[in-house]
């Protein structure tokens, strides 16, 4: 029985010693001459400018955080979506109960503002007069 798995066995050994054996050559076969061009930071072809440690927006991490959720989505969805017709109406139930929250979740981002990327001229004017409108009346007096 364990014999049949004997071919894939040999494969993984066989990529893996490959993969090592290619950087093993490489590093040893390689020419070492880094110089500063060589030393910089590659920007996908962009001449670097400014630091590397700048700091991100929020939003970066939450367009992130919004594709892994909805990726670990689609790993619970393909499998019940391969055999649903097996599991019966609780398991559909249970999977619209599942997308049904993560629905109001990226509506209640979305309501918040999360996935704009622009900031709106009210958000911005509400920043700097208060968080009320009333607060502009009490800075002039």
């Amino acid at each position: 029985m364990l014999i049949e798995y004997l071919p894939i066995l040999l494969f993984i050994v066989a990529a893996v010693l490959f993969a090592g054996g290619s950087v093993l050559l490489s590093s040893l076969m390689g020419p070492r001459r880094p110089d500063r061009v060589k030393l910089e930071p590659y920007e996908c072809g962009i001449a670097p400018v400014g630091l590397a440690r700048e700091r991100f927006s929020i939003k970066f991490y939450l367009v992130a955080m919004l594709f892994i959720i909805f990726d670990i989505e689609i790993i619970f969805l393909v499998p019940w979506a391969v055999i649903y017709r097996e599991l019966g109406w609780f398991a559909f139930l249970e999977m619209g109960a599942f997308l049904l929250v993560l629905v109001l979740g990226l509506l209640y981002v979305w309501r918040k503002g999360g996935l704009e990327w622009d900031e709106p001229e009210h958000r911005a004017a509400r920043r700097d007069h208060g968080a009320f409108p009333a607060a502009r009346d009490l800075e002039g007096g």
